[in-house]
């Protein structure tokens, strides 16, 4: 997997169907992690990962950050709908220990059950977090694309 492609845990799949999630008015949490080792198939709600956290402190709050400026969009020319929101700063980031997330982890604070149901996480790569603004960017075509 590359820095910063998106995997959609496989719990998600099936609670969408079942209409578990409404992307836009939900409160949809994205959450640092360290150390995280991701699981598509047993990982499904916040507790599964939530050990794995980056912390609160130097320029981070446990719990993370909610999505702002969500939309979701039927796509007709290339055949898929997208969800997408505003980028995400963590202002000052500073080192923790382990310094650096591994992981950022998208995640629906709503639902009373499945409660706090997982979405889907960012490998994140070689992040430094040298007490500068940290800015998770979505891609230009969103966070979600459904084909």
């Amino acid at each position: 997997m590359a820095q910063g492609d998106i995997t959609v845990y496989n719990d998600f799949k099936e609670q969408i169907l079942k209409k578990v999630h409404d992307l836009v008015n939900d409160t949809i949490k994205v959450t640092l992690h360290t150390g995280y080792t991701p699981n598509i198939d047993s990982h499904q709600v916040w507790a599964d990962v939530s050990s794995t956290e980056y912390g609160s402190g130097s320029g981070y709050t446990a719990g993370g950050q909610a999505l702002a400026g969500k939309s979701v969009a039927q796509d007709n020319t290339n055949d898929r709908a997208s969800f997408d929101a505003n980028d995400l700063t963590w202002p000052s980031l500073g080192p923790l220990s382990p310094a650096t997330p591994s992981h950022a982890v998208v995640w629906n604070d709503t639902p009373a059950s499945p409660a706090d149901p997982l979405i889907c996480y960012l490998e994140l790569g070689s992040t430094a977090t040298n007490g500068g603004d940290y800015t998770l960017q979505w891609h230009a075509n969103g966070i979600l694309l459904v084909n």
